[in-house]
């Protein structure tokens, strides 16, 4: 069983920094692309971020600039530094790990975080 555990979240003031991680846990043989979506209440979730194992990065534009998304293969860790947050940055923030296989030869899964609140105060 795989499990992505979240932390970092949080209340911050406007123009100030979080650093979300994201660990995921089981028997791991390799990952593909990790990410960081948010939604708010009654909204669908959006994309903040992604990933690939070289580190290639994609941002949405409302963060492009601001947030930083990294991975330690290793550790298969995600992480997702937001600095310069606004209010509007206030969401649940989800971690996502597509293409998670458990043996080489296995099929591949994708699998959610519980989700982290960040809280930005103006």
């Amino acid at each position: 069983q795989v499990r992505l555990v979240e932390s970092g979240g949080g209340l911050v003031q406007a123009g100030g920094s979080l650093r979300l991680s994201c660990a995921a846990s089981g028997t791991i043989f390799s990952i593909n692309v990790m990410g960081w979506y948010r939604r708010a209440l009654g909204k669908q979730r959006e994309l903040v971020a992604t990933i690939t194992p070289n580190g290639s990065a994609n941002y949405a534009d409302s963060v492009k600039g601001r947030f930083t998304i990294s991975r330690d293969n290793a550790k298969n860790t995600v992480y997702l530094q937001m600095n310069s947050l606004t209010p509007e940055d206030t969401f649940v923030y989800y971690c996502n790990a597509e293409g998670v296989k458990t043996t080489r030869w296995g099929i591949s899964l994708n699998y959610w975080g519980q989700g982290t609140q960040v809280t930005v105060s103006s």
